[in-house]
């Protein structure tokens, strides 16, 4: 019995000693954290997607708070999370551009041409080894195996006729998709962008027309239309500087194959107020 007792009091003892000693250590060692980082991590939504840059929200919310990153540098919280972290540090947010992911194709079932019959493993990376980097005649535009699909954690993009389509009213323009596409082929434009080029093709027209119905031919008619030079056409395909933009929509009018899609958000009075 009384060796139990010793064994107990040993334990004991031992367990006293090492919570001390942890206690001081904590102590001594502890690293001092910015109350205004605890509150900015708390005004976070917490996704941890890495759309800010930012190894996560807690990387975020420390260089937010050391005036690293901008107070509407989380493309998740959007407008009010931002005016929640300017409150925080006493500063006023920054007004900041909605952008949203955006698809450059649309080769949809009906419109583009395939090479063979493929089965195996769905999924785009996959498909990159395979001939030709896919079935379609078309190396450049959208596989439809969704890999863009499974990156995304908010549901705005799903495969529809063979091709992803996003959803923008549920967009975070988090940027999983961009980063996920092996073909490049999605990016982030601004939400109220009045027209969007639906292709990503560089082949020359000629070579587009085998495999797409709807493929930018590289043409330049669309360039001739802007007044503005929003619009210019460089290795076979138009591309839209929105800051040059004015929402007119002569480009996409034009347009041959109409492959410059009018999106209706702005219309030609709002586009020239902004």
């Amino acid at each position: 019995m009384l060796e139990i007792i010793i064994a107990a009091a040993v334990v004991g003892g031992v367990g006293i000693l090492i919570g001390i000693f942890l206690g001081v250590s904590a102590e001594k060692f502890k690293v001092e954290v910015d109350e205004k980082e605890i509150k900015v991590r708390e005004a976070l939504p917490g996704n941890n997607c890495g759309g800010c840059g930012f190894a996560g929200c807690d990387a975020l919310a420390k260089a937010i708070a050391v005036g690293e990153a901008k107070v509407n540098a989380c493309p998740v919280g959007g407008e009010p999370v931002a005016a929640a972290i300017a409150a925080i540090l006493g500063v006023e947010a920054e007004e900041g551009q909605r952008l949203t992911a955006y698809v450059k194709c649309s080769g949809t079932c009906d419109k583009t041409k395939e090479m063979y019959i493929y089965s195996g493993v769905e999924t785009c990376e996959a498909m990159m080894y395979m001939q030709n980097t896919g079935k379609k005649v078309c190396t450049f535009g959208c596989m439809g195996y969704g890999s863009c699909v499974k990156a995304c954690e908010f549901d705005a993009i799903h495969i529809v006729d063979g091709i992803a389509v996003v959803d923008e009213e549920k967009c975070k323009a988090c940027g999983k998709c961009v980063a996920t596409c092996p073909k490049h082929l999605i990016e982030l434009v601004p939400y109220k962008a009045p027209v969007k080029v639906a292709c990503n093709s560089n082949d020359k027209g000629a070579v587009v027309k085998k495999g797409c119905e709807t493929g930018c031919i590289g043409c330049m008619l669309c360039t001739k239309q802007c007044e503005t030079g929003a619009i210019t056409v460089t290795n076979n395909l138009a591309h839209i500087d929105y800051d040059k933009c004015t929402g007119c929509g002569k480009c996409a009018e034009k347009c041959p194959v109409k492959v410059i899609k009018i999106t209706g958000k702005v219309s030609e009075g709002d586009a020239a107020e902004e």
